[in-house]
């Protein structure tokens, strides 16, 4: 955001994710949205299917997760995941 906090890219965009605290994920279905509940997490900084223009990648560590298998033009596979601490901006 603008005052350097971060947020969800598409969900709940009113929150805001603290650095180096676990957080749980939340389930808030929006229309228009598959109904994954969980942190969406890629392995790589790679997401094709999204713009740059005003983002940030961040390093997280997971617990409680899947693995997800997207196509290479969303990133390939993504982890979704029950609990999510970000670590630092990368």
């Amino acid at each position: 955001m603008k005052d350097g906090s971060l947020s969800p890219l598409f969900i709940n965009q009113k929150s805001r994710i603290p650095i180096g605290v676990w957080m749980d994920a939340e389930f808030h279905p929006k229309k228009g949205f598959a109904e994954r509940k969980g942190w969406h997490c890629t392995l790589e900084r790679n997401a094709p299917h999204l713009s740059d223009k005003g983002r940030i990648w961040v390093e997280v560590e997971v617990d409680d997760y899947e693995f997800y298998n997207r196509p290479e033009s969303q990133g390939g596979t993504w982890v979704l995941a029950q609990k999510m601490k970000v670590v630092r901006e990368v």
